[in-house]
């Protein structure tokens, strides 16, 4: 079957049961995956003297061939991704992806270490993210940073910080789209701590040094992230979900829900309804744990499609969406991909839900939820691609498996 004959036939379906496909596709059209660079070089950067994350609460598995070694390299993957994905996205920088002209101090980042970035990025017309790294450095291997009892330790990662926001602000104003700069520490403790409320009190302080510069919300907006715990971490987390909710309400924050921070039995797609009756605006970083904070590739699971059921309802608006894992066990370009693909299709089945009639009883409701199951979203999804000249189907597996025998395996 031809696939606009496909399509035409799902899209009488649909109209059967009162929802427009086209209504949809165009919905799905606006959103902007931001996607993370460090998939692309399993967070190694380009620092002069790339640094261990052995410490940092990170991870990464496995010895996948193809690892992106320099800045070109690692935008030219990128390029290959964003081809294979339908739809306009972002990319999420790390700080430590600048182009450096040798050894710079984290707290003497500054915007000309991103220029060739943001050149990259206005060529493409893309956006761009940002991230303070406070990680993988010796003024991180204690275990603190911004809640440190040593003041020039805290002082140096609140000069960081301060730095990346004075970079996303520059990167949002030269590409003319607001650069969203998340934060996320290390910071925690390994066994019983005694003074969970003088770390968390040195933190706010830092917090209020850091925010005490303002910048316009069309260059960018800022965003604070927890975790429920991380290697080396395991009793105590200084930014848990509690801290910085607070704080994200006191200062009109963005709050930054990873979907791998938080309990294997803990519904985050239930948590968006109850802190979007107090916030505007919501950051979303899409990863897949499997047994603790693993940052496997996300799939289209139940997980995922019971999140973004509930963005849909909320109003795709209101949400920030970014993939953060980190997977060195397969090819990653194409861990891009599929996760890319795999967000963009949960959100076009929930585009495609049944609207909910007042008068429905509870069996009605779920009659209705279970009967739009059987209902052709991947003839929609296919339409989707075919509109944006990506693959169909698994025909993008082949083109990436073609970049690795013409790029990947030629990187030794």
């Amino acid at each position: 079957m031809k696939q606009e004959t496909a399509y035409s036939l799902a899209r009488a379906q649909y109209a059967e049961i009162g929802l427009d496909t086209e209504q949809a596709l165009g919905q799905l059209d606006k959103v902007a995956l931001s996607l993370p660079c460090w998939q692309l070089d399993d967070v190694t950067g380009f620092e002069p003297k790339p640094r261990s994350l052995a410490g940092s609460g990170l991870a990464v598995t496995g010895g996948y061939p193809g690892r992106a070694r320099n800045v070109e390299e690692l935008r030219r993957d990128a390029d290959k991704a964003f081809s294979l994905i339908p739809g306009r996205h972002r990319l999420n920088l790390h700080s430590i992806y600048g182009e450096f002209p040798g050894r710079v101090e984290r707290d003497r980042f500054a915007p000309e270490h991103f220029a060739g970035w943001i050149d990259w990025a206005r060529e493409r017309g893309l956006g761009l993210d940002f991230n303070a790294t406070l990680f993988a450095h010796q003024e991180s291997q204690t275990g603190f940073t911004l809640s440190s009892y040593e003041e020039p330790v805290r002082r140096y990662w609140v000069e960081h910080v301060r730095a990346c926001r004075k970079t996303s602000a520059h990167i949002g104003r030269a590409l003319g789209l607001c650069c969203i700069h998340n934060l996320w520490i290390p910071d925690g403790q390994k066994d019983i701590p005694t003074d969970r409320f003088e770390r968390r009190e040195l933190l706010g302080r830092s917090l209020d040094e850091i925010y005490e510069t303002s910048y316009p919300a069309g260059e960018m907006k800022d965003a604070v992230e927890s975790k429920l715990w991380g290697i080396g971490s395991e009793a105590f987390v200084v930014g848990s979900h509690d801290f910085y909710s607070a704080y994200a309400h006191k200062h009109g924050l963005l709050l930054c829900l990873d979907t791998g921070h938080f309990h294997p039995t803990e519904s985050v797609a239930d948590k968006l309804s109850a802190i979007l009756q107090f916030s505007s605006e919501l950051l979303l970083h899409l990863s897949r744990g499997v047994r603790w904070d693993s940052d496997h590739v996300v799939l289209l699971e139940d997980p995922l499609r019971e999140l973004a059921q509930e963005i849909v309802r909320i109003g795709l608006g209101r949400f920030h969406l970014a993939l953060d894992f980190f997977d060195a066990s397969l090819n990653r370009v194409g861990a891009l991909v599929l996760g890319s693909r795999a967000v963009l299709q949960a959100l076009l089945i929930a585009l495609l839900e049944p609207k909910p009639d007042k008068a429905d009883d509870n069996l009605s409701r779920l009659a209705r939820l279970e009967q739009a199951k059987f209902l052709p979203w991947s003839a929609v999804w296919d339409e989707h691609c075919r509109r944006h000249d990506v693959p169909t189907g698994m025909k993008w597996l082949n083109d990436v498996r073609q970049y690795e025998r013409e790029v990947h395996n030629r990187r030794k």
